[in-house]
């Protein structure tokens, strides 16, 4: 059974940086797309960044330029580094992952998600 493992998520202050990671467990076949999703209470869920397989990023407006998604050096494993981090960027985040199999079918797997507070 494949699960997705969060690290990295806490309190901080305006200006400041932090790191998430999401690990894989459990056989995968391959994988399509990993993304980070927040969400805000009240709000929905919003993508953060994207990240296809060939390593094509998308990011929302609101954090280009100041987050970073990548494959973490482990297999199968996406990080995203966070910078300038502002109150608005508090939230739940979520590490997601399409799963590949076989070239015929895809799978959706979602962490359990993290809470970052941006907070003086």
């Amino acid at each position: 059974q494949v699960q997705l493992v969060e690290f990295g998520g806490g309190l901080v202050q305006p200006g400041g940086s932090l790191n998430l990671s999401c690990a894989v467990s459990g056989f995968i076949w391959g994988i399509n797309t990993m993304a980070w999703y927040r969400q805000a209470p009240g709000f929905k869920r919003e993508l953060v960044a994207h990240m296809n397989s060939g390593g094509a990023t998308i990011y929302a407006d609101s954090v280009k330029g100041r987050f970073t998604i990548s494959r973490g050096n482990a297999k199968n494993t996406v990080t995203l580094q966070m910078n300038s981090l502002k109150p608005e960027d508090t939230a739940v985040y979520y590490c997601y992952i399409q799963e590949s199999v076989l070239a015929t079918h895809t799978y959706d797997h979602w962490g359990q998600g993290t809470q970052v507070t941006v907070s003086s």
